[in-house]
């Protein structure tokens, strides 16, 4: 059993399959999942867990270059805005709709139980060295 870190066993092997280049889209309980890329839904109840939780978690454990999220969020959603913000300094806004057409082709998709809207974001992997 591993002792810290990502315990979700189905998590944990997604991200060990991950390698550089590869998007990870980290999304509320709304956005809609594209066909295509392995899903580990973590939405337990709303709001649980929350969008902050999980990408706390998966920042401690991935080698991001950057990440991409909704315009939207800027005035819909001002926490998970300052979130982002403090994650990725070169954050890069897209429409809403053109965040759902990217997300097609990311490898994995994680959705959280958040409950506030536009609480998305695609990362893009880096690698360690």
């Amino acid at each position: 059993m591993k002792r810290a870190g990502i315990l979700n066993r189905h998590l944990s092997a997604a991200l060990a399959e991950l390698g550089h280049g590869d998007g990870v889209l980290v999304c509320d309980a709304g956005m809609p999942i594209p066909d295509g890329p392995r899903v580990v839904d973590l939405a337990f109840r709303a709001g649980v867990p929350s969008f902050a939780e999980v990408l706390d978690g998966l920042m401690a454990e991935l080698v991001i270059e950057g990440g991409t999220a909704a315009t939207e969020v800027r005035s819909a959603n001002p926490a998970a805005a300052a979130l982002l913000d403090g994650y990725f300094p070169g954050l890069v806004l897209v429409s809403h709709e053109r965040l759902k057409e990217l997300s097609a082709g990311a490898r994995l998709v994680v959705r959280t139980g958040e409950a506030r809207p536009y609480a998305n974001v695609l990362l893009r992997c880096g690698v360690f060295f």
